[in-house]
């Protein structure tokens, strides 16, 4: 246990020494985490011996993804997402289900031995982007506002959207007993996943703003304490709604909200312990998605598969998207730029590891799928986005940089 915390301490300080350069370069974080896992894991010098359960990896990307959707959405510019809101609304009521649609049908013609039902759940795990994964293109001022803005919004609610399409789809694969019929089934499921969490993550979120408040006008909180009560509420949306039969990533997202328009200017300096507490978590999943996941998983790569990931991350992302802002007057550079920028991540890990623990029949090619497109994904679009962009609008833009791409 203390050779893999002594190996991981190593790996964390050695990075966020050099964390600023590595943001800069063609290369990521998720990238090389992801090689430090495969190198020094059980596929490779066998030195970390990570020894995780699928519960294990799901709680640690659940709590990363967590931190990282509640401080994203804290940061957003409310003022940008309430002019261009019609680009989001797009992306997630038109993209995101002709995403799904689409991986299902390519599912059945890649995948021709699978249950139906099974190719509907890999498209629904796959369909969600990854807020962790996105951060070099949502975070990078060269980018328009209208533009990143969008694709936080849509990373930071289609996990959410996706979680009770995935519930639904594994009730009736895994045969779970509905009552009341399918329509009212698909209703409850919806309305206690979105609306819980959508609840849950408001109240709590406001509850917190008003005792923090009332602790600083007596003076009752310390100069150490100013980071801790962030990270705290990220934790306890998520854990709550999730404890309560909601959507955690929804209350995550919606509280991130309230609290960015809450707190106004002061937010940036509250945010900053939970988003380093984000970015740790998600990088020491990198570790254990590169380790004991791929270790295990490399090897059973089929054709299938890897045909599969490469679909999931160009046309049965992009052109969704593409139809999706159809009639915007956007430019096609522009609809390509956020078509290209889906990644897929940790929704798409957790996701994967609820439904290899249902037991399946397919479940093998459903995780090895989904960990051959994860893979993928943190590669292709690591190396991409700072050339990208810096093709698109100049590395050193800003706000005015905004033109059409």
């Amino acid at each position: 246990m203390y050779e893999n915390a002594a190996i991981l301490a190593a790996v964390v300080l050695i990075y966020s020494a050099a964390a600023g350069r590595v943001e800069r370069s063609w290369l990521s974080g998720p990238i090389l985490f992801t090689v430090f896992g495969l190198v020094l894991g059980p596929a490779g010098f066998g030195v970390l011996q990570l020894q995780l359960t699928s519960e294990n990896l799901r709680t640690l990307a659940e709590l990363a993804l967590s931190m990282v959707l509640f401080t994203d959405a804290a940061r957003a510019d409310l003022g940008v997402v309430r002019r261009t809101v019609a680009l989001p609304e797009r992306l997630l009521l038109i993209g995101l289900p002709l995403t799904i649609v689409l991986g299902f049908l390519v599912g059945l013609v890649v995948f021709p031995g699978i249950d139906i039902l099974e190719v509907a759940l890999l498209a629904a795990l796959l369909a969600p982007t990854d807020a962790a994964l996105g951060a070099p293109v949502v975070s990078n001022a060269a980018v328009p506002s209208a533009t990143r803005e969008a694709l936080n919004l849509e990373s930071g609610l289609n996990d959410g959207i996706c979680v009770p399409v995935v519930i639904i789809l594994l009730d009736f694969a895994i045969g779970h007993e509905i009552t009341g019929g399918t329509a009212q089934h698909i209703l409850f499921v919806v309305t206690e996943e979105i609306g819980i969490g959508l609840l849950t993550g408001l109240v709590l979120t406001g509850l917190a703003a008003v005792l923090l408040k009332f602790a600083v006008r007596r003076g009752w909180s310390g100069m150490h304490w100013e980071h801790i009560p962030v990270v705290a509420l990220a934790a306890l949306c998520f854990t709550a709604a999730q404890a309560l039969g909601g959507s955690g990533f929804i209350a995550c997202f919606t509280g991130g909200l309230l609290f960015g328009s809450l707190q106004g200017e002061r937010k940036q300096e509250l945010l900053g312990g939970a988003t380093s507490t984000g970015e740790v978590l998600a990088l020491l999943t990198w570790v254990a998605f590169g380790g004991p996941v791929l270790g295990r998983l490399l090897g059973q790569i089929t054709w299938q598969a890897a045909l599969y990931a490469v679909l999931s991350l160009t046309v049965i992302r992009m052109l969704p998207v593409f139809l999706s802002l159809a009639g915007t007057g956007m430019s096609t550079g522009r609809k390509l730029f956020i078509g290209w920028f889906g990644p897929r991540g940790l929704a798409s890990i957790v996701f994967a590891v609820i439904v290899f623990d249902a037991g399946l029949p397919g479940r093998s090619t459903l995780a090895v799928t989904t960990a051959c497109t994860v893979l993928l994904s943190v590669i292709v679009h690591g190396m991409t986005a700072n050339p990208v962009i810096a093709a698109m609008w100049g590395s050193g833009r800003g706000e005015g940089g905004e033109k059409s791409g």
